[in-house]
């Protein structure tokens, strides 16, 4: 049978978490969502949008009043309507690829056995039993999902043999050799370049080894960790000498794990936490009470036919009563009446944020399920959030402001009251970034109510265009352009921030924003399965920080240049080509072209630079194409020069046999030995990069280009390629130090660059008005040449230099800097954001109602805890942290504006800080050490201007200038003066 095709237009972020051999399973399976209220058109939504074979949900209930707080896709005119109805259509809008249907009648036997993923929503007990048992039997993966209120509860039973093909979806480890000993065991020994990662019992297969080549032809083989760098493996004494190169590579392993059937996890669970998965380690016992208070949940509606009301006593010491019962036949001796008595006060509540996290979970727990891979859920898991509950309980909420009020956030109100929803419209939020997590933030802030009243507004903004492959994890658009600038009068009309951005430097910039006018910030992200959040708030909690020091270092200029040994170098080699031989030259030349300090500005950077620019410039106009032929011409020349010809002068500098000053072969370790190609028309990578270079050296000279390769080929016999010979003079630097002395200035640039200014003076151009096309690179359009160009040109540097090839889809995802991402994990973190954000919008004051969030769906690993309190410093020995501030007014009640000597004054007044320097930036305003005294009369804001000899923008009001003080000249940090002058 023929394998599906998959939309990787759609899907091409997904498909670096899943894979393409999960995504093809996954789009035969056919899932089953029972319960269409928020919960259930939460998970119903990631598992369409993630692309399985068909969804069928079933709900025989009718819209309510409550539903509407968090089913998305309900509308008043729905009330009365079937909620699975309701819903197809919309759900089926999400993705053409997905089978949906609605389905309205009880579930029965016959109907279950339509599926392999069963997901039961606002389901009984009792159809859960039955239900699951059916499952078990049957090998039907089965999901439990419920919600009620601030809590949670996730179930699974995938069976009692469940392959899982990939524990963690993280890449196989991999390492480079550069010794294999001959004896048993065999010691493999890796470069110093990083410590391997390979661990007692793990399984690897080798490749490229040169001598030893018995091991590239082995099956798996395991190996047991000696130190950072080796590690044994099977008896090789038998084997050849061991000659060079080599790399070494995981082979992910497969498990099979057994599942309790429902019935039995419901009493084992209490006995064996292993089966209880953790997600805030202070929550243990709390977690534990919680599966008491859900049976006892499902006892209270079997006989009261209702859950129990919002904020009702009697209804509460009932559900306790009910749940302590359970407790005592379960011989638990930790049963918490508070947790219960609680879980009852909200039970009734129906929250978009608590179902956008464990709907999340579910969905992601549903792809499982489809393809074995990641680890599943084994087998419970509870959540609460019940620190979003006011401070002081006491008297605030009551019955009567939690009854429901046939309003759409009635299952807010129960759990909140009144009063809070109210607050909650008049809140004026700013959200930076509409992409995935901001389309899902956007969803839960339209079904809370967020600035939806009165005074009340949400401000978007965000600078990306959308493209196809966001609609397979964002289903939500309404962001406007807003432009200007976001200044003081916008930030001190705002109650908060959410960050909803994808690179550090933007999210280190607006945390800095948020800390300087003193706002709250709600953050997240996601990495694939991976998720974080960040509530920062003032007076209160660390801020996000300057940005740290990545994990992923810079490859070194001369490891890209000459020295490659993985694909990620050749991969960013080809990316630095493309911008060099594509974008950088044409604005070159079209800036040489059209600004008259171009000259000026380029020799002021270098002459050894200015040499190499100029040059180029030079060369783009004097042998600009004139036809197709000659673009075809240029691309093979360029292969070339690069595959063949700069290797051979490499080898003629560094021969294969060549030796250090130490006496150690050159060519080890880190250091392939490369070897030149020899082009082949027949060969499909060499007519790859031909085609592609010569289509992309077409468009920047607005020339047509081809993709008949029989036409290619028929010009490509007729180009002369010039013959090379290596020269004796070339140096080649071998470290980053060397190749910044190579740059240093010499006497023969002056003469190059005079050469070069009478060159191009004579050149005759083709019209006054000739300009190139520089190409920005897009990594998702086919059709543009742009990844064809990439993949080859990195494959072929590979095969230069024996490193495995990598395809397109890899390639992609490494050169174009693709941050991997999924539905799930978005609606998870966009879940746990807005529900801190309750915490803000009540005025939370105590740090331990805050939680931080890390989470990997993959693996199971949820970590919520209390965010770090912020970090004090000591001035003149007073205490301050990095919320503290000199608020100045430089222009208040119309007067003129503060003086500096005025402001001096008004820190000594009001601080008893005597100030002996102000700092703008890099800029010294003032220095008591300096002669500045006729500084002291001038307007700051002027000052400002004098000294940095830059206008200040019309929309700035305010000045962050940094004081030092005569009272404590040593300390390292100081808080700042903010400086309003208009």
């Amino acid at each position: 049978m023929a394998q599906p095709d998959i939309d990787e237009g759609l899907y091409s972020r997904q498909l670096y978490v899943l894979g393409h051999d999960a995504m093809r399973t996954m789009g035969k399976a056919n899932v089953l969502i029972s319960g269409m209220k928020g919960l259930g058109v939460e998970v119903a939504k990631n598992v369409v949008l993630a692309g399985v074979g068909s969804v069928t949900i079933q709900d025989q209930g009718s819209a309510e009043w409550t539903d509407l707080s968090s089913q998305f896709y309900l509308r008043e005119s729905d009330l009365g309507e079937n909620r699975a109805l309701c819903s197809e259509k919309a759900l089926a809008c999400l993705n053409s690829h997905v089978r949906v249907s609605a389905c309205t009648e009880a579930l029965n036997q016959d109907f279950l056995r339509n599926f392999q993923v069963v997901v039961l929503t606002d389901s009984s007990l009792e159809e859960q039993r039955w239900v699951g048992a059916f499952c078990h039997t049957n090998n039907i993966r089965f999901i439990v999902a419920d919600t009620k209120g601030l809590c949670g509860q996730l179930f699974c039973d995938f069976g009692e043999a469940f392959e899982v093909r990939d524990s963690d979806g993280e890449s196989p480890h991999s390492a480079m050799i550069t010794h294999i000993s001959k004896e048993n065991p065999g010691i493999v020994s890796c470069t110093d370049e990083q410590v391997h990662e390979f661990t007692d019992g793990m399984q690897v297969t080798f490749s490229g080894v040169q001598g030893m080549t018995e091991l590239n032809s082995c099956g798996p083989i395991e190996v047991k960790r000696i130190g950072s760098y080796s590690f044994s493996i099977c008896d090789t004494s038998n084997f050849s000498e061991y000659e060079k190169a080599g790399v070494v590579t995981e082979v992910k392993q497969s498990k099979t794990l057994s599942f309790l059937p429902l019935d039995a996890a419901l009493e084992e669970v209490v006995r064996d936490l292993d089966l209880l998965v953790v997600n805030d380690y202070g929550k243990v016992e709390k977690h534990q009470n919680l599966h008491f208070g859900f049976r006892a949940l499902h006892e209270f509606k079997q006989k009261h036919g209702r859950l129990p009301k919002p904020r009702n006593q009697t209804d509460a010491e009932l559900l306790v009563a009910m749940a302590k019962q359970f407790s005592m036949a379960a011989n638990f001796d930790k049963f918490d009446e508070d947790v219960v008595h609680k879980l009852s006060l909200v039970a009734a509540g129906d929250l978009a944020p608590v179902n956008a996290f464990i709907g999340g979970l579910a969905a992601q727990e549903v792809m499982k399920a489809c393809t074995g891979k990641f680890t599943p859920l084994k087998q419970w898991f509870y959540f609460d959030s019940l620190e979003c509950l006011p401070d002081q309980e006491d008297g605030l909420l009551t019955e009567e402001a939690c009854a429901p009020r046939s309003s759409r956030y009635d299952g807010q109100v129960a759990v909140f009251g009144a009063d809070f929803q109210e607050k909650m419209k008049k809140q004026r939020y700013f959200l930076v970034g509409a992409g995935a997590i901001g389309c899902e933030l956007l969803k839960n802030f339209a079904l809370i109510g967020l600035g939806a009243g009165e005074g009340g507004h949400i401000t978007v903004t965000d600078m990306d265009s959308i493209e196809r492959s966001n609609l397979n994890r964002q289903f939500l658009f309404r962001s406007e352009d807003i432009g200007g600038i976001y200044a003081h009068q916008f930030y001190s009309g705002l109650d908060g921030v959410a960050a909803a951005l994808d690179n550090v430097d933007a999210r280190v910039y607006l945390d800095g924003r948020c800390v300087q006018y003193q706002r709250p910030m709600l953050e997240g992200g996601t990495l694939g399965s991976k998720g974080h959040t960040l509530v920062v708030v003032p007076h209160l909690t660390e801020s996000y920080g300057p940005a740290s020091s990545s994990g992923q270092k810079a490859i070194p200029l001369c490891t890209l240049k000459h020295f490659p040994h993985r694909i990620e170098h050749t991969l960013q080699w080809a990316r630095d080509q493309f911008e060099g031989l594509f974008k950088h030259s044409a604005e070159n030349v079209n800036q040489y072209l059209s600004d008259p300090e171009f000259w000026a500005r380029t020799v002021a950077r270098g002459e050894v630079e200015a040499v190499e620019v100029l040059e180029g410039v030079y060369a783009n106009l004097s042998d600009r194409p004139q036809d197709w032929t000659e673009c075809v011409t240029w691309a093979r020349i360029q292969w070339e020069s690069l595959y063949n010809n700069d290797i051979a002068q490499l080898l003629h500098c560094f021969p294969p046999n060549h030796v250090t000053s130490s006496g150690l072969p050159f060519w080890m370790g880190a250091k392939r030995c490369p070897h030149p190609l020899t082009f082949d028309p027949a060969n499909t990578t060499h007519m790859d990069f031909v085609v592609a270079a010569a289509n992309l050296y077409g468009q920047i000279y607005g020339i047509e280009g081809s993709r008949d390769h029989e036409g290619i080929q028929k010009i490509l016999s007729g180009v002369r390629v010039p013959e090379f010979t290596p020269k004796s003079s070339v140096k080649i630097a071998v470290t980053d130090e060397e190749l910044a002395e190579s740059k240093e200035r010499k006497e023969e640039d002056k003469a190059k660059l005079e050469e070069l200014e009478l060159k191009l003076l004579s050149l005759q151009l083709p019209s006054q008005n000739f300009r190139m096309v520089p190409l920005e690179f897009e990594k998702d359009d086919d059709s543009n040449f742009h990844m064809d160009y990439i993949v080859a040109t990195s494959n072929l540097r590979a095969e230069n230099y024996d490193i495995p090839a990598a395809d397109r889809h890899k390639s992609k995802l490494i050169a174009g800097r693709i941050i991997p991402a999924i539905a799930t994990t978005t609606a998870a973190v966009a879940g746990l954001m807005c529900l801190e954000l309750y915490k803000l919008v009540q005025g939370h004051r105590r740090i331990s109602s805050f939680r931080v969030a890390y989470v990997n769906m993959a693996v199971q690993y949820y970590v919520l805890s209390q965010p770090g309190r912020a970090p004090t410093f000591t001035v003149a020995g007073k205490q301050f942290s990095l919320w503290d501030e000199f608020l100045v007014r430089g222009r208040e009640d119309g007067r003129e504006e503060m003086t500096v000597e005025e402001l001096l004054k008004h820190i000594k007044d009001h601080h008893s800080l005597t100030v002996t320097g102000l700092y703008y930036g890099p800029a010294v305003l003032y220095a008591d050490y300096c002669d500045h005294a006729d500084r002291l009369k001038q307007r700051v804001s002027d000052l400002v201007r004098v000294v940095t000899k830059t206008e200040l923008p019309a929309q700035q009001q305010m000045l962050e200038i940094i004081p030092s003080f005569a009272e404590d000249e040593d300390c390292e940090r100081v808080p700042p003066i903010r400086y309003l002058f208009r």
